[in-house]
């Protein structure tokens, strides 16, 4: 088995059609063909069920695509060493961040990245904070960025910001009237939450657990996979929902939301590594950016 094989196994996996990872990788249709069959003959196994011209996954393809992933991001690693020793000249740095701070508070930090290092690209991709922390463990990323809580001794997280949430309503409900909200109200309005694994929604529901208040004592009215979403949801009138101030401060301005009388506590913006890997120098520099950001987002 090479690394070849499976670079081409993961694209071919990922996209689930070998014409597209062809493409990809700018290899013939044919010779990923070829590989994925030499690698299936070898190991005596069937990664991909073929139906027609669609192929899926197997339950073994989908086992081994995991471990694919993390043996191609060890190899990544270990040439991101190699290029280390060059300096910040030029390479690649793979991020992964929640939605909140990848909309809302990296866009600034890249742009700075790439002002001082221009021959580095920063490969961003987002997820729930649950995804973040799963991509930092397998090494297909180098640094994450979460809002929610973390509780994995294999990964070594750090504060880089903070923000206070809001709870925000259409700009007709009874909390839009600045009434100071009670653990009653709480529990009688119409929420629209997103979906489990997102930081948001873990940050809020350690608050309302503080005050007394479980789930299951809430009338969940839409549950949402994005932010974006969510505050629009509230905006046409679905219910009350819990957002970063970022995400909802053009809607406040503008009059198509309203934020309660609810304090919130800070919830910090974290900074994710691995705890034993390499740390690539180009991550560093990146963090080391971080910490000259406002520390605060109000």
């Amino acid at each position: 088995m090479t690394l070849e094989q499976l670079r081409i196994f993961a694209a071919v996996a990922e996209r689930q059609h070998i014409t597209r990872a062809a493409a990809a990788l700018n290899l013939t249709q044919a010779a990923v063909s070829v590989s994925i069959a030499a690698l299936e003959t070898q190991h005596d196994v069937k990664l991909f069920d073929r139906v027609g011209r669609n192929i899926a996954l197997t339950e073994t393809g989908r086992l081994f695509l995991e471990e694919a992933r993390g043996v191609l991001a060890r190899a990544a690693a270990a040439a991101t060493a190699l290029r280390d020793y060059a300096g910040l000249r030029h390479g690649q740095l793979a991020v992964h961040a929640s939605q909140t701070i990848a909309s809302y508070y990296l866009p600034r930090l890249i742009t700075a990245f790439k002002a001082q290092h221009p021959g580095f690209t920063i490969n961003l991709a987002i997820g729930n904070t649950a995804q973040v922390a799963r991509a930092v463990t397998l090494g297909t990323a180098e640094l994450g960025f979460v809002e929610g809580p973390l509780d994995d001794p294999g990964l070594l997280v750090e504060p880089v910001a903070a923000e206070r949430m809001a709870i925000v309503t259409p700009p007709g409900h009874d909390w839009a009237r600045g009434g100071e909200l009670t653990n009653a109200d709480l529990r009688r309005a119409a929420w629209v939450f997103r979906e489990e694994g997102s930081g948001t929604r873990e940050a809020f529901l350690a608050h309302l657990a503080e005050r007394g208040i479980a789930l299951e004592a809430l009338n969940i009215a839409l549950t949402l996979p994005s932010n974006e979403a969510v505050r629009e949801a509230v905006a046409e009138g679905a219910g009350v929902a819990c957002l970063s101030p970022l995400v909802c401060a053009r809607a406040l301005s503008a009059g198509a939301l309203r934020r309660a009388n609810l304090l919130l506590p800070p919830r910090p913006f974290q900074a994710v590594r691995h705890r034993q890997r390499y740390v690539p120098k180009a991550a560093g520099a990146f963090l080391a950016l971080a910490a000259k950001m406002p520390p605060f987002i109000p």
